[in-house]
């Protein structure tokens, strides 16, 4: 028996958001699946109803690997391996994209079981398009220390490479530390390199603004509790 479809579904980035998040074969695609493996399950039983999912949800079977470990993955794979479509969802966003959903697809790959993702929402990508920043050379560098002194050093590295290889710099961090970063990258960056703050994605209150370093530090917003994708540039 061939094996089933592992379908890489993206989740809204923000509340009341979903109209902008599924397309008309996403919703065809969930409602042709039965089980789901998902990051977090109120989330995803959340957005499936929004997403105009016809099948009860009393009638699917849902894997949270948010609760488990990577050596119970295999578990999750039966239903794919016995010729079911599955579906992989994030808590936000993309699916394997920042995201232990990754080692979910690893697992696909390695096993032979074909994956395909959907088109959806990327807070990364999202950011990226609109700082106005180069997006021929960019990366994505994750979260930052937390260490003071670590953090600096490293936001001064990220400074570097986007001088020297004129390279978009992207980072992250836990929303209620939004602000500290904040003040790091007010406090370490050059003044003429450019940051982009790209806060709330696709949210009513979404904030997307590119100015240099000395602008920001004339006017700061509250970034608390927001998630927010930190961009830094070369100066112009």
């Amino acid at each position: 028996m061939p094996y089933g479809t592992l379908f890489l579904i993206p989740v809204p980035l923000a509340d009341n958001s979903a109209a902008k998040t599924f397309t008309p074969f996403l919703t065809e695609t969930i409602n042709g699946i039965k089980e789901y493996i998902v990051e977090n399950e109120k989330t995803a039983r959340k957005f499936l109803k929004e997403a105009g999912l016809k099948t009860p949800q009393s009638d699917l079977a849902i894997h949270d690997y948010g609760k488990h470990k990577r050596e119970h993955i295999k578990d999750f794979f039966k239903g794919l391996l016995s010729g079911k479509d599955v579906g992989l969802m994030s808590e936000a966003g993309c699916p394997g994209v920042a995201d232990p959903g990754s080692d979910i697809v690893a697992e696909a790959h390695q096993r032979g079981i074909k994956v395909v993702p959907l088109v959806g929402p990327s807070s990364i990508l999202l950011a990226l398009m609109a700082s106005g920043f180069n997006g021929q050379s960019f990366a994505f560098q994750g979260y930052l220390p937390i260490d003071k002194v670590q953090r600096a050093k490293k936001i001064k590295d990220l400074e570097s490479f986007a001088v020297r290889f004129d390279q978009t710099q992207l980072f992250i961090e836990t929303p209620f530390r939004n602000n500290s970063l904040l003040d790091d990258i007010l406090k370490t960056a050059q003044p003429k390199t450019r940051l982009c703050i790209a806060c709330n994605l696709t949210a009513e209150d979404e904030l997307v603004q590119t100015k240099t370093i000395a602008a920001w530090q004339s006017k700061k917003p509250d970034l608390h509790k927001k998630p927010t994708i930190f961009i830094i540039a070369r100066s112009v």
